[in-house]
């Protein structure tokens, strides 16, 4: 008997408990779910730009995937291009976060808001990691970053308020452009530079998935020529970053 009531009152509060989290995940989830107001969102677009181009990132998810590997040894020429490289990927990085952030306060269904919210925090990770390697490089973010995002942002929100399917092509057209450049950092990369290897690598991983990502929620495919225009813009913020 008293083992039985001992069982009782135990399995009565377990199923107290477990009431008390599903109403809390209820709650969560209502918050979560809630429509924001035109101001919630902008000061929140603003809050992400202040962070991205302090070069305060917001932590990342994940850790780099340079953490544990041990750094090499480079010579001047090696480093400074190894700097330049990584210094184009974090504009590119900083370009993705304006992009995704532009797209998400435009975009009409909240599927789509939260797939480029989503995507905008995996680039999080990637802006970290490479601001943390331009650090073990001795080297700096690009001073024409203010410049890309206020392009990028622009590009986004444009695109979304067109249309969803406009926006989501515009991420799978961006994003192959990026594996592009990154597959050619990987050739271009001192074969010793393992860390900042590392990270590209991953990067080129991640963005390849939210390339087909958008085109499995319904992103238009763009054709080759406009594709083409989108190389050669590329190639002014590329060309420019390596060096500024």
């Amino acid at each position: 008997m008293a083992h039985a009531a001992v069982s009782l009152v135990t399995t009565s509060h377990r199923c107290a408990f477990l009431a008390r989290i599903d109403t809390h995940s209820i709650h969560i989830s209502t918050m979560t779910d809630r429509k924001l107001s035109l101001i919630d969102q902008l000061v929140g677009t603003a809050d992400n730009a202040l962070r991205t181009l302090s070069g305060q990132p917001a932590n990342p998810a994940r850790p780099s995937p340079a953490q544990f590997l041990a750094d090499t040894e480079l010579n001047d020429h090696e480093r400074r291009h190894a700097a330049g490289l990584m210094r184009v990927n974090h504009s590119g990085e900083i370009c993705a976060q304006a992009l995704y952030q532009g797209q998400a306060l435009t975009a009409k269904l909240p599927a789509v808001r939260r797939e480029m919210e989503q995507a905008a925090l995996e680039e999080q990770d990637h802006l970290a990691w490479c601001e943390q390697r331009l650090q073990d490089l001795d080297s700096r973010p690009s001073a024409l970053n203010p410049l890309w995002y206020a392009l990028s942002f622009g590009l986004g929100a444009s695109a979304g308020l067109v249309s969803d399917r406009l926006s989501l092509g515009f991420v799978a057209a961006t994003e192959e452009l990026v594996c592009k450049h990154l597959d050619h950092h990987l050739e271009q990369l001192p074969a010793q530079d393992s860390r900042s290897r590392a990270v590209v690598e991953q990067m080129l991983e991640d963005e390849a998935r939210h390339a087909r990502n958008a085109i499995d929620a319904g992103g238009w495919s763009f054709p080759t020529p406009v594709k083409k225009l989108m190389s050669l813009a590329s190639r002014a913020m590329t060309g420019t970053s390596y060096h500024l």
